[in-house]
């Protein structure tokens, strides 16, 4: 698995991962979400995603049992493991994260997160969100801190309120970007290139909707894959940047491990940019 390394440190994060967006929500599906979690540690995915939001903690308590079950078996070392929570705007005060840390960790049983995000800006100033993340770092709690959801003029007033550019010390922004959505594209992800910054992005495949773009299907059947591969594969291919696809199949975890590994061309890089141009202007940043 390819591997990006995070801002300021020697750290690595592997540039696929598994999403848990959703996961948790329905106590019906918890043994073929768990079943997923199982297979793709077994596959060798080290990256999952999570959040304090998503089922409202039932997806960390999700991740935590396979982690748990995963080590148990010897399939896995904790440490080899790149776990992500992100917090929920109300919790990002130097009070509230600490608290909210807690309880990911107690959810997920873990001592310590790989990379904490906030979710998205709410009404505490950056300043407020900075201090309670290298507190966080200090205390061994998290290894790395990020943000979410948060678009070029957000990232300035990021970098300020770390104290300059200098001191910039946020390791990740993860964000809404596929071929579908390439806004970041315009001003965020070269921002975040020029600082080594990863950029993760979620839903790279839109949810599964690229399956019904007849024309990616028409240049992915041309290289013998699927529409969701070529989506994922061109996400892929932007210097930078990592994915988060969410899925409960173990074929498709098995499709997505191949799409890693797909070169695209400049000829199918050219119809990919024809049938989905990249953005000429700024767009809001967008959000699911």
């Amino acid at each position: 698995m390819n591997t990006l390394e995070l801002r300021g440190s020697a750290a690595r994060i592997p540039v696929l991962g598994m999403g848990t967006w959703r996961m948790g929500e329905d106590r019906g599906q918890r043994p073929a979400e768990l079943a997923a979690l199982r297979a793709g540690i077994g596959m060798g995915y080290r990256l999952i995603d999570t959040a304090e939001m998503y089922g409202e903690g039932a997806a960390e308590e999700l991740v935590g049992e396979a982690i748990a079950q995963a080590v148990r078996a010897g399939d896995v070392e904790r440490e080899d493991l790149f776990i992500v929570s992100k917090a929920y705007p109300h919790n990002a005060g130097r009070e509230g994260l600490p608290a909210a840390c807690a309880c990911s960790l107690e959810r997920l049983g873990l001592d310590y997160l790989d990379l904490y995000l906030l979710h998205w800006r709410g009404e505490f100033p950056l300043e407020e969100t900075v201090d309670g993340m290298r507190a966080l770092v200090a205390a061994g709690r998290i290894r790395h801190w990020g943000v979410s959801n948060l678009d070029t003029e957000d990232m300035e007033e990021l970098a300020a309120a770390c104290g300059g550019e200098g001191q910039l010390d946020c390791a990740a922004n993860q964000v809404y970007f596929s071929v579908s959505e390439r806004g970041p594209e315009y001003s965020l992800l070269p921002w975040l290139q020029a600082r080594s910054m990863p950029l993760m992005a979620y839903s790279p495949v839109d949810q599964g909707a690229v399956m019904r773009d007849a024309g990616l299907a028409k240049i992915a059947r041309g290289l013998g894959v699927s529409a969701a591969q070529l989506a994922l594969a061109w996400v892929l291919s932007r210097p930078g940047v990592v994915a988060i696809p969410k899925t409960v199949r173990k074929a498709h975890l098995e499709q997505n491990l191949a799409a890693s590994q797909l070169v695209l061309g400049a000829d199918v890089l050219a119809e990919i940019d024809r049938l989905h141009p990249p953005p000429r202007r700024k767009h809001p940043l967008a959000m699911i």
